[in-house]
């Protein structure tokens, strides 16, 4: 089983930077691909960006692709994601999640953490 613990939300500027964190544990990291969500107030739950095991690919979603970077250092098991220039629409839980490959995460991933708020203030 795969724990994944999500750090690093709060409450930010418009224009401004957060760094998420995701403390992977139960698995070596480098076996998972892994990825981001977010779901803001009455919407879905929607794909922001993943990583490839060994971190030679990434995806971003369209509305992130410029501003966020998605990381991960497999060593300390732990997956980032860098939030620049952020927005008002950018207000969201965001998730950590993963799975076997990239593929996998988009139309489902396997594991799920609780999820950390992010809150842009215009």
């Amino acid at each position: 089983q795969v724990q994944l613990v999500e750090s690093g939300g709060g409450l930010v500027q418009a224009g401004g930077s957060l760094r998420l964190s995701c403390a992977a544990s139960g698995r070596t990291l480098s076996t998972l691909a892994m990825g981001w969500f977010r779901q803001a107030p009455g919407k879905e739950r929607e794909f922001v960006a993943a990583i490839s095991r060994n971190g030679g690919y990434t995806y971003y979603a369209d509305s992130v692709k410029g501003r966020f970077t998605i990381s991960r250092d497999n060593v300390k098991n732990t997956v980032y994601l860098q939030m620049n220039s952020l927005k008002p629409e950018d207000t969201a839980v965001y998730y950590c999640a993963a799975g076997p490959v990239t593929a996998s995460l988009r139309s489902g991933p396997d594991y799920w953490g609780q999820g950390t708020q992010v809150l842009v203030s215009s």
